[in-house]
């Protein structure tokens, strides 16, 4: 298996970076030890359920398909923080670390979509869904959508426990990682939080103030995603190799801007995504009322009509394409698109320039820099 290609960066600032496109086989390399190391460790965790009952297997099955795919992008980012502070390629712990994250996300996709209900991930049937499908294939008696909904809960339960097993093989064969296990954690409060405040600031609704709208959606953003999806995994891996504190600090300096610019991003696909890009239909996030920072920009740059007819429709899970489309052309029109994409420029743009002052060998630059170019320039 090889990871997804890396872009050359045109948006950073400078000339050319001296190493060129030379991390690219390394960074394949890294990616091929993390699935040999994830299909290693399921089939550890197979021989476990199995031992359990053959009727668990459905668990397993479930977690190692949905982290099956993916751009693996944190775990890179954890690697290359790992790079960057001089740690050697091929350490096993690093990989294991890597692991660590990817079932972390499956854990936090899987509840993800439970709480939004939403019916697919990565352009397959979401966790929850499929269990229902198995409920409906063998003719089960009781409630299917409730089996699903319980069985990818106690699979994102299963994958949390996972994902802190394999950290702690992963810290175990390091010395001096407390400053690594204090971001681990951290890493798993903050999402928890994140989406909390998400699910909360949605049954808020148009009842909170407008003013506020775009720093609420904003600090999601920061604990929900940012921080875990980028920010905490370059930080991971310089902690890991054993980074000092004012490194790490501009690890951060480069790495939460440039995580926010990127679920900015990831917001403005999921209004106006192609979804055989984004592998979710298009308009999702408006169907399930979340409250964006495009929605916030609404909010405060619309008029009362468009408020009015944006709360109308927001977490409505019956909203055709057509009505899809006609918020698409209000969110840009109030200039709530072109406010958004100024934001992820500037935040962006603060990543870059905070990457020129990390003190990382040029190779691991050049893959920062290029992870970075691709997380917040994805095509619609």
């Amino acid at each position: 298996m090889t990871s997804p290609p890396l872009p050359h960066s045109s948006h950073a600032p400078g000339a050319a970076d001296p190493a060129g496109p030379g991390f690219r086989a390394e960074d394949e390399r890294y990616v091929g030890r993390l699935h040999a190391g994830l299909e290693d460790f399921f089939a550890e965790q197979r021989a476990v359920l199995d031992g359990i009952s053959p009727d668990a297997l459905p668990l397993l099955e479930a977690v190692a398909a949905l982290s099956s795919g993916g751009k693996r992008l944190r775990a890179r980012l954890c690697y290359w923080g790992w790079r960057a502070a001089g740690g050697d390629p091929e350490d096993p712990a690093v990989a294991l670390a890597g692991a660590a994250l990817e079932l972390f996300q499956s854990a936090a996709l899987i509840h993800d979509d439970v709480i939004d209900r939403s019916d697919t991930r990565r352009g397959a049937p979401s966790v929850h869904r499929r269990f229902e499908g198995l409920h409906a294939r063998h003719g089960w008696t009781l409630d299917g959508p409730a089996f699903g909904v319980a069985s990818a809960i106690l699979a994102g339960d299963l994958c949390l426990s996972w994902s802190e097993q394999l950290f702690a093989r992963a810290a175990a064969a390091l010395p001096g990682t407390g400053r690594a296990r204090a971001v681990f954690d951290l890493m798993r409060s903050e999402v928890m939080v994140g989406q909390y405040l998400d699910v909360q600031g949605e049954v808020a609704g148009a009842g909170q103030d407008r003013e506020g709208a775009v720093q609420r959606a904003l600090d999601v953003i920061r604990y929900k995603s940012a921080k875990y999806s980028v920010e905490h995994p370059v930080v991971l891996g310089a902690a890991l190799a054993g980074a000092q504190e004012p490194d790490l600090e501009r690890c951060s300096a480069f790495a939460l801007p440039l995580g926010e610019a990127f679920q900015l991003r990831d917001d403005v696909l999921g209004v106006f995504g192609d979804p055989a890009t984004t592998g979710k239909p298009a308009g999702d996030d408006l169907r399930e009322g979340k409250r964006t920072v495009l929605v916030g920009f609404v909010r405060r740059r619309g008029s009362e009509e468009q408020i009015a007819e944006l709360e109308a429709a927001l977490g409505r899970p019956d909203l055709a394409e057509e009505d899809v489309e006609r918020l698409r052309g209000l969110i840009t029109a109030c200039g709530a698109l072109q406010a958004t994409e100024e934001l992820i420029d500037s935040l962006s743009e603060q990543a870059f320039a905070a990457l020129e002052r990390l003190d990382a060998e040029p190779v691991a630059r050049a893959a920062l820099r290029a992870l970075a170019t691709a997380a917040v320039r994805r095509a619609a």
